[in-house]
């Protein structure tokens, strides 16, 4: 876009013969816009161009989920971060869970246990 407004400048400065740029020769005032065409190309061709775009369209997808979320009053990424790292710290200073303690054998030998 920069070339097409240096070009459009220089075409306006040549057209009006104002300054230096009125007798400069029409290559000179054409070179801008050629530039303006090549780069173009080189920027389709290569893919640079849609790639920008998917990025924008990924970009405003995630800023409209974002909104609905909050909209809807469901947490949203960031605060589930902040959740996240609360309980991470709650669990961090509690004590470790109890193991439990198996049952003590009966005192009766001749009495099976029904699990056998």
């Amino acid at each position: 876009m920069p070339l097409v407004i240096v070009g459009t400048l220089l075409l306006i400065a040549h057209l009006a013969d104002f300054g230096p740029f009125g007798s400069w020769p029409w290559w000179a005032i054409a070179a801008p816009f050629a530039g303006a065409v090549l780069w173009w190309s080189f920027a389709d061709n290569s893919g640079w161009t849609q790639r920008r775009v998917m990025d924008k369209m990924e970009r405003k997808k995630a800023e409209r989920r974002e909104k609905a979320m909050v909209a809807l009053g469901l947490n949203t990424r960031r605060e589930r971060g902040a959740t996240r790292s609360k309980e991470d710290a709650a669990r961090h200073n509690s004590p470790p869970p109890a193991t439990p303690v198996p049952p003590a054998p009966s005192a009766d030998p001749t009495r099976r246990d029904p699990r056998l």
